[in-house]
């Protein structure tokens, strides 16, 4: 692709999508459309530092109609918009068949008739399932857990038919576990900083052993862009932070970096379906170049730092 683009980043007002925004911002200079709901995750204070910059549009990427208006002269468009959050799914799934299904059909249906020049659909290593020894590549099955993940792996499976039927110019990524600024703090790594800080108890399911990869934020947004200007059409891209931790260690990682004892983990009930163990192989992504660049220990201390001094982004939005 060439070197400036029209790019619609829909979601963009989400953690991951924001992050994204500035990605471009600072590393390139194209010309950026946001579309978002916002919904409860996707929130202008995550953009208002580059409003100025791009050209923002609130709306539902299942409305065919402002969509096709959007896309207009748009050359690419990665796609965000999700809803993302496990245990939300378990209580009422249908949020998310329509989001994240229905609403990427929309995008793939212009796409299509608007020929974009690519389209890239943000997934997750969740569609995989759980895995107990070794790690999943982007050939595995898909095996998801919960309505959640199901709801992306059918969202993913559609992006790859309008490649096989129609020659869409389509990429997938799908990463391990997200952490770094601006993520709602109804995610891990946000509430156990928070918990910590405001001195309150920090909720881990179960006796805390599942595993997760972490990578972080601004590193992930590096991937996609990869996949974005390089990566090839019809292809899957794992993205792997190379850092698998249990749910515990990485609470008394915090606990440690804040200075507050261990004794403020309180082991609660676990959520049904609840995988083990998620990791990611991605050597097909490192041979386009890209390569993790923010060390656990660094990136958590970072964005330890970032809520510290940004109380006003989130204390509305914890009890």
């Amino acid at each position: 692709m060439g070197e400036e683009l029209k790019i619609l980043v829909t979601g963009g007002a989400g953690f991951i999508g924001s992050n994204f925004v500035r990605h471009l911002i600072e590393k390139h200079n194209d010309e950026i459309v946001v579309l978002d709901k916002l919904t409860y995750a996707g929130r202008l204070e995550n953009l208002q530092d580059v409003m100025d910059k791009i050209e923002f549009v609130k709306g539902d990427i299942c409305d065919h109609e402002l969509v096709n208006t959007v896309c207009k002269d748009v050359n690419a468009i990665v796609n965000f918009a999700a809803e993302t959050h496990v245990d939300r799914s378990i209580v009422d799934s249908s949020i998310f068949v329509r989001t994240d299904v229905i609403g990427t059909h929309t995008l793939l249906e212009i796409s299509r008739r608007r020929d974009i020049e690519k389209y890239v659909q943000i997934s997750t290593d969740e569609v995989y399932g759980s895995i107990a020894k070794g790690s999943f590549k982007e050939n595995s099955p898909l095996n998801p857990s919960n309505p959640y993940s199901a709801s992306k792996a059918g969202a993913d499976m559609l992006v790859m038919s309008f490649f096989a039927t129609h020659g869409l110019p389509v990429a997938i990524t799908r990463s391990s576990n997200n952490y770094g600024p601006h993520q709602h703090p109804e995610k891990l790594i946000p509430k156990l900083i928070i918990n910590a800080l405001r001195n309150v108890s920090l909720p881990i399911y179960g006796k805390g052993m599942n595993v997760r990869d972490w990578l972080y934020v601004k590193d992930n947004c590096e991937a996609i862009d990869v996949v974005l200007r390089k990566g090839g059409k019809g292809e899957v891209y794992n993205i792997a932070g190379e850092c698998e931790k249990t749910n515990v260690e990485v609470a008394k990682s915090v606990l440690r970096n804040l200075k507050q004892s261990e004794e403020l983990i309180t082991f609660v009930k676990d959520r049904p379906g609840h995988d083990l163990r998620y990791s990611l192989e991605c050597g097909k992504l490192k041979e386009l170049g890209w390569r993790v660049g923010t060390g656990f220990d660094v990136g958590l201390r970072d964005t330890m730092d970032w809520y510290s001094k940004n109380e006003w982004w989130w204390k509305n939005l914890v009890q």
